[in-house]
């Protein structure tokens, strides 16, 4: 027999279902309307469900503390895709590696927590990824805008100049490179 007092509903639990305390020795003569003792219980259910109630709310708000609205994502979103558990062989040391890479399209919305996004083909990773991986592209104020690069005539040609080439890897015969130009900026690796 429970006849401990909760601390979330103070009362027992035989109290807030029967409306009295449970006594170990029976009382047989003592007789109590039964009118009397229903007004009884459904007070006692009453301050009970009131309690439970601010002890689930008080639940909800201590589990919500730290959670954060979602976006809302569109298809054609503009992303950064986050670099912190991707592993690149040709950057070994990840203290010095971009925190974000690239500038990806939202390509479709698989739940609201997930997307899938429209990678490079030379990119060895699912295109599906959680919303904590990817971030919003912000645009450059107008202040912030570099300039590109003029083109380099190379043999009546204008082009542009390599600075190193990153990665390359043959897709069905043609060898594809990643390549960063000069005097550009990460997010313009090709």
């Amino acid at each position: 027999m429970n006849n401990k007092v909760y601390s979330a509903t103070k009362a027992s639990p035989f109290m807030a279902k029967y409306g009295i305390e449970l006594r170990i020795e029976a009382d047989i003569r003592r007789k109590e309307k039964v009118e009397k003792a229903t007004e009884r219980m459904k007070k006692v259910q009453e301050k009970a469900g009131v309690v439970l109630r601010k002890v689930q709310e008080e639940m909800r708000r201590q589990i919500n503390r730290g959670q954060r609205e979602v976006e809302e994502w569109k298809k054609g979103n503009r992303v950064i895709l986050s670099t912190k558990e991707l592993v690149f062989k040709e950057r070994p040391v990840k203290k010095l590696m971009e925190r974000y890479m690239g500038l990806y399209m939202v390509k479709e919305i698989i739940s609201k927590n997930i997307v899938k996004l429209k990678l490079l083909i030379s990119m060895r990773i699912h295109p599906v990824v959680n919303m904590s991986r990817v971030v919003r592209y912000k645009e450059p104020m107008k202040e912030q805008r570099v300039e590109k690069p003029k083109l380099v005539k190379v043999n009546r040609v204008e082009e542009w100049e390599v600075e190193k080439i990153l990665n390359k890897s043959e897709l069905r015969g043609v060898m594809i490179y990643l390549i960063r130009w000069k005097r550009f900026t990460v997010e313009n690796d090709t």
